[in-house]
């Protein structure tokens, strides 16, 4: 019987549990949808979801993963077992996956808000000219955000220059007092 030298410096060093490399490839696959969560808040059985849908709970499960990649008619089946909007049971994207400049804009244009806000709720003089250097600074920043309005406030009414919804489209009486029958 031939022998071999045996080198132990060739033996692997990290050891790797299985179940935590499992764990971690799931964590890199695309969520797409959140029906089982959904499902769950909503208070329905896989027995009722499958009688509704006229499917097995087998093939349900396999839809509640949520790395599954499901057609449309299957979120719609979804959507009107668990009495949700489509949107509900989508998974919602990540913020950090949008671009760096589209990130920018949007921060800057939260803080114009937040910099028209102050300089139209100041009361007092040095505040408000505070808040005027802010905006204009923005405004060097990105001339686009020029007419961007303040955070709304609470039952804040419109000025009589701006017109409401129902005087730009008025609606024909007709259409009330048709015959619907």
């Amino acid at each position: 019987m031939a022998t071999v030298p045996f080198d132990y410096m060739s033996l692997p060093t990290d050891v790797v549990n299985p179940a935590e490399a499992e764990q971690a490839a799931e964590s890199r696959e695309t969520r797409y949808h959140r029906i089982r969560t959904v499902r769950l808040r909503q208070g329905v059985t896989l027995r009722t979801a499958a009688r509704q849908m006229g499917s097995t709970i087998r093939e349900l499960r396999k839809q509640e993963d949520e790395t599954a990649d499901l057609r449309l008619s299957d979120l719609h089946k979804w959507q009107k077992v668990l009495d949700v909007p489509i949107s509900e049971l989508l998974e919602e994207p990540d913020h950090s996956t949008l671009s760096p400049p589209v990130l920018k804009r949007a921060r800057m244009l939260r803080m114009m808000k937040t910099a028209q806000s102050l300089k139209e709720n100041a009361t007092e003089p040095g505040i408000k000219r505070l808040a005027e250097n802010l905006v204009n600074q923005i405004l060097e920043i990105m001339p686009e955000l020029e007419d961007v309005a303040p955070w709304h406030t609470y039952g804040q009414r419109r000025s009589m220059d701006e017109v409401g919804r129902a005087a730009a489209e008025p609606v024909p009486l007709s259409i009330l007092t048709a015959d619907w029958d």
